[in-house]
């Protein structure tokens, strides 16, 4: 417990730093993270890094985070299509050594690993120029839904939610983080109502505890699959950066998607 309290705060404080000063600070440790977060998903696989495939992903992840319009460069939605084309060619280099089931988990990780993280990159970057007060909004619910889902749990957890994935979250303590989640957005409300109005405010508590909650069940699943606890031990305590993302990489694009924050 000690060494995951050390862990927390010295982690936490960095990551809080580098996000308040923004620029290539937060950029890079967001393209570090989601490589170290492709690697932990390809060793999952049992892939090695230095695997063809493993590099292709590598170079998808890059392809979806790396800041490319601070270099001029225009990124098409067809490079996604080449990069799907690319990992099926590996299916026939390896004479289907490394099969189309293979390939399509490598492919979904490099999209589900690439795109959450740049979409906490492109949100910290809203036209808006007040891409920190939407970026502490959106971690500020999902932490308030992960401490409220926990304390609610074991204070009036009854219902099991899903036992098969996760046997100790409840529905009460889902709820509970949910209400926690709303609580926090409708304080971001409060400070700034020229940005967020009461009513998003509530819907994007909602979003965040929910979607964040499916998150951490998805990669719940997948452990569970695999037949592993943690995603890996970058974090001595806290496991993997997938295990402690696992809600980010959900919630900040599904936010986008519904266009619940400024775009350009």
């Amino acid at each position: 417990m000690k060494q995951r309290i050390i862990t927390g705060i010295i982690a936490g404080s960095a990551f809080l730093a580098c996000t308040v000063i923004g620029g290539p600070w937060y950029q890079g440790l967001l393209i570090v993270l989601s490589l170290i977060g492709y690697y932990e998903f390809a060793r999952m696989n049992h892939f090695q890094w230095w695997n063809i495939t493993s590099l292709l992903g590598f170079a998808g992840v890059i392809y979806f985070v790396f800041p490319w319009e601070g270099f001029d460069v225009s990124v098409e939605p067809m490079w996604m299509w080449l990069l799907m084309f690319l990992f099926l060619t590996i299916t026939v280099l390896s004479k289907n050594r490394i099969d189309i089931d293979r390939i399509a988990v490598m492919f979904l990780g490099a999209v589900y690993v690439g795109v959450g993280f740049q979409a906490m990159i492109t949100t910290r970057y809203t036209p808006d120029d007040h891409g920190l007060f939407w970026t502490f909004l959106l971690f500020g619910c999902i932490w308030a839904s992960d401490s409220g889902a926990y304390f609610t749990g074991r204070a009036f957890g009854r219902t099991k939610l899903w036992p098969s994935i996760s046997p100790n979250k409840t529905i009460e303590g889902a709820f509970g983080g949910v209400v926690i989640s709303v609580v926090i957005a409708l304080l971001f409300a409060w400070y700034a109502p020229e940005l967020l109005p009461f009513g998003k405010a509530v819907g994007i508590g909602i979003v965040a505890a929910v979607v964040g909650q499916l998150g951490d069940l998805i990669q719940s699943a997948y452990k569970r699959i695999r037949g592993i606890k943690d995603s890996g031990n970058f974090l001595p305590g806290h496991g993997g950066v997938l295990d402690r993302c696992d809600s980010w990489l959900i919630v900040f694009p599904f936010v986008q998607l519904l266009m619940l924050l400024p775009h350009a």
